[in-house]
Formats: C-alpha cells, structure tokens, sequence
C-alpha cells in the first residue's frame, strides 16, 4: 500500500473513531451538522461529506441508529442495544427513549403476511413530548 493510501486509511479510522466517541458520549441525537461542528470545534479537520459517509458506514455496521426527525432531518446516536427496537422520541428536544414492542413486531409480520411479503424490515419512531418539555 502506498503512503498516500496508508495515510487517507488512517485519517478515516482517526474520524470514524472520533464521530463513534462522540455519539457514545452524547445522551441524544445528534444531527451530522452538529456532529460536523462539534469535531471541528476541536479541532479535527474533518469535512461534512466525510461525516455524512461515516455515519452511513456506522449505521450500514448497525453500530450507531439512524432516526427522522420531525421536521425530516436525519439524526444519530449509539445505542445500548444491538437489539431490534423504536424509540419514543421529544418533538420539542430530541430526548430519545429505547423501546421494545412485541405488539408492533407481532403486527408488522401479521400485515406482511396479509400482503404475502416476506423478509420485511421496519423502523418506527413515536413523537410526542417528554415530561420536562410538556410542562414548559
């Protein structure tokens, strides 16, 4: 392998590293402009297309969840499961809440049945407001 080749290997683990960090350490989502922000903040010479390539290779290795936010922006976030699940999710600060949901599982196999789909995939997502943004 050439140095120049070595050198962009290494350049993308030192980002991927630094994008896996910092999503482990954040308590909700985060959007790739606000992970792109956070890296250059501390310096990382990272760009935007970079982070938005990274975080599909995350997502694609089911290393990080992917979320829709409301208003249709794409966020990220690690998870403390590999777990199949949905997220109940703050319209209002992001705030993020794992769930399991055998009710939802058993449903979507019972309309793909109805349908004669087979190796159907699903991701659902519920918004509404958590406690602390409900009372302000």
């Amino acid at each position: 392998m050439t140095a120049a080749r070595t050198a962009g290997a290494s350049r993308t683990t030192r980002q991927r590293t630094a994008i896996s960090q910092y999503l482990a350490e954040a308590k909700d989502f985060r959007t790739a402009q606000q992970i792109f922000d956070h890296l250059r903040s501390l310096g990382h010479a990272v760009s935007l297309p970079t982070v938005y390539r990274t975080l599909t290779r995350l997502a694609d290795a089911a290393e990080i969840d992917q979320l829709r936010l409301a208003g249709g922006e794409t966020a990220y976030r690690h998870c403390a499961t590999t777990a199949h699940h949905h997220h109940l999710v703050c319209r209002h600060c992001h705030t993020a809440v794992e769930v399991a949901g055998d009710a939802i599982e058993q449903w979507a196999q019972s309309v793909a049945d109805q349908h004669g789909f087979t190796d159907v995939d699903h991701a659902i997502e519920l918004y509404g407001l958590c406690q602390e943004c409900a009372r302000r």
